[in-house]
Order: C-alpha cells, then structure tokens, then sequence
C-alpha cells in the first residue's frame, strides 16, 4: 500500500479525472496508457472538484461478441420425383414428413415417405434380389409392424462364381408378403412389386420447405424441397474470427423481440465462401451453425443476433475502467476517496469493468472514479 501526504493527495486526485477519462477512451482497445507525474502544481480551486467513487466488485466478467444470423431450419435440399404420370396433390409447406406416409401423388396414387441411406432405385420384387435398397424396404416395413421374415444379411459374402455379391437384404417371399400388405393397407394395388418413384427415401423425418411443382406437372421433375426439422441459426463468420468459435460453446440468441434463448454451436464449417460486406468489400467466411436450446416457438424463419462468449472470468474483483489510475512509474493503481493509493495488477477488461487484484483490495473498498 502506498501512502501520500496530503498536498500530494490533493493534486493526484485533482488529476484523476483527466486519467481515467483517457482509460475509458483507449479501454476499448484492449489496453490503458496514461502516464502521471510532475507537471505544474493545480492551480487555484482545484482542491475544491469533487470525485465520483465506486466500490470493487466480485462478479463475472466475459467477452463477447454479437453477430446477426438468420433463424429457420437450414439449408434446403430439392426432391425430385421418378416414373411416370403427372402431380395430382401435393402437401403444404411446414409440413412433417412420417415414414409409411404420403408425401405427395402421382396419378392420384399415393408416394409414401421411407426412411433410410439408399434411394430406390430399381423395380424391387424378384426373389433373390439383394442390396441395400432392399434393406431399406424391409426395415421400413418392420418399423411398421409388417413383419418381412428372417433377420438382414448386411455384409459382403461370396457368390457361388466367386465374386463377392452385394451388401444388404435378400427379397424373400416373406418380405413380398409383408410389402402386400402394407400397399392394401394404404389404398395401393397388393401387387408385392415395388416400382422406382412409388416411394422416396429420406435419412429421417424432413420439413417441407417450399413446393415447387403444380398439380398437373409431370412426375418426373422438382416436386418439392425439404429441410431437416430442427430450428437452426445460421451465422456467417469471417474466416480469422471463426477459429475462435468451438463446437458445444454456449451461446444466447436474441429474437426481433428483444426475448433470449440459449443455443449451443453444433457446427462450423469447413468450406470458406466470399460475401460482400456492408461497404461492398468481398470477405471470406464460413458459415456457424448454432442450434437452440428449445423450439422457438411463432417464428419459422426470422433475422436474429447471437452472442458468442469468447472468454469468461468468473468471481474476480473488478472496478470500472474509470477508476484505474496508470502510473508513470510503471504499473496502474486504484485511489481510495483519502487519497491513499492502492498497487493493483489488472486483468480482464469487458464491457468498460477491468479486473483487479493484489494486497489490500477486496470487495467493499470503496475507490475514486472517473465516470
């Protein structure tokens, strides 16, 4: 602790206003440069100013920085229809797709939705026929309870000539009994055949994003684009900014009506794309994806911030950057209201607070300040 007569006491504090109104200015930088020292004395009254004072704190301090997104539910990927035959309904956008479920028409028969990672891409119905296209029938049918027979063969085994046959299901007899099934159950001629364009297969339950054919169109063209069916917030990040940015990090999400939510990143990607900024300079950026927290309920689609906390202190003891006095001698200190002055080493600075420490500051000290 550093202790000044009086009359020296006198003319730091007279100082302390100019000091710390300079710390404020050069705060937002990251860094505090003011020099003290000799000088000519005060003159008449400087005495005479009164000074603000402020109490150190013990709290949380973070850095962070908000950048606008766009709320909705990611990108869209187009569907398009196969076979023959023209549009006869088609579903409404924000609709939810269900496995076993039509999804739109064609010849006013009905297309129903599948899940899984193979398209079909063949007429499936001759016995014997393996692959993994077939997997994905006869899983779909057990997920809705039409049992197909005997357990998937799922791995590369040799063919009688030699050659390895493909990976998946063999179509059984008991897997044609369970498609027949399924296709009188929902209005389908019992036919055991299943041709391409009779059903689409997606990796799970999808939103309709936007319809693109008309009824009437052929079948075999854009019929409709889908999204996934989790809210997503897009952000675009410069390049240099986003390797700050990790998968899993916390982030709040503030909506055009001033309300919050939480968020967590879920991706970053890889690949760099130019965009122009608000001068019409071309920046490279990639693209956050930040998923919430909870459905943000009466908003599909909306532009939004997102605060991104780069760096959290929690529990130290900070002061406004007002009351923090750099001396020339090296260093920076905190005045107390009798003019005694207090060494104090500085850390974090965030949102015009700074953190402080060393012996003789806690919590309470009551110290001069200039805002």
């Amino acid at each position: 602790m550093v202790t000044e007569g009086d009359g020296d006491a006198r003319r730091r504090r007279g100082r302390l206003v100019v000091a710390g109104a300079a710390l404020a200015a050069v705060a937002g930088a990251g860094a505090v440069s003011v020099a003290r020292g000799g000088g000519p004395p005060p003159g008449p009254g400087v005495t005479g100013i009164p000074v603000a004072t402020t109490t150190v704190v013990k709290t949380d301090l973070s850095d962070t920085v908000t950048l606008p997104g766009t709320l909705g539910f990611g990108a869209a990927r187009p569907l398009r229809g196969a076979g023959t035959g023209l549009v006869t309904r088609l579903p409404k956008p924000g609709a939810t797709t269900v496995r076993g479920r039509p999804l739109y028409w064609a010849d006013d028969r009905p297309v129903a939705v599948f899940y899984g990672d193979t398209p079909l891409f063949r007429r499936l119905g001759a016995l014997g026929a393996r692959g993994r296209d077939v997997a994905v029938v006869a899983d779909n049918l057990r997920a809705l309870g039409y049992a197909p027979g005997s357990a998937p063969v799922r791995s590369w085994s040799p063919a009688p000539q030699g050659t390895p046959a493909p990976p998946g299901e063999v179509f059984t007899a008991s897997l044609r009994a369970a498609l027949k099934r399924w296709q009188q159950d929902n209005g389908l001629k019992p036919t055991g055949v299943l041709d391409v364009g009779q059903a689409v297969v997606f990796p799970g339950p999808m939103r309709v994003d936007a319809v693109k054919a008309q009824l009437g169109d052929p079948v075999a063209g854009e019929i409709l684009s889908v999204t996934r069916t989790a809210q997503v917030v897009t952000v675009p990040v410069e390049t240099a900014s986003a390797g700050t940015i990790r998968r899993g990090a916390k982030v709040r999400i503030v909506l055009p009506d001033g309300r919050t939510a939480g968020g967590t990143v879920t991706a970053v990607a890889r690949t760099a794309q130019d965009a122009a900024d608000s001068s019409g300079q071309s920046q490279t950026r990639l693209d956050v994806t930040v998923t919430p927290a909870k459905r943000i309920k009466g908003l599909d689609a909306a532009p939004v911030e997102v605060r991104f906390t780069s760096a959290l202190r929690r529990g130290v003891l900070a002061v406004p950057i007002g009351a923090l006095l750099a001396l020339r001698e090296g260093g920076y200190a905190l005045q107390t209201p009798g003019g005694t002055l207090v060494a104090a080493r500085t850390g974090m600075f965030a949102r015009g607070m700074v953190e402080v420490g060393g012996p003789g500051i806690a919590a309470g000290l009551k110290v001069v300040t200039s805002s």
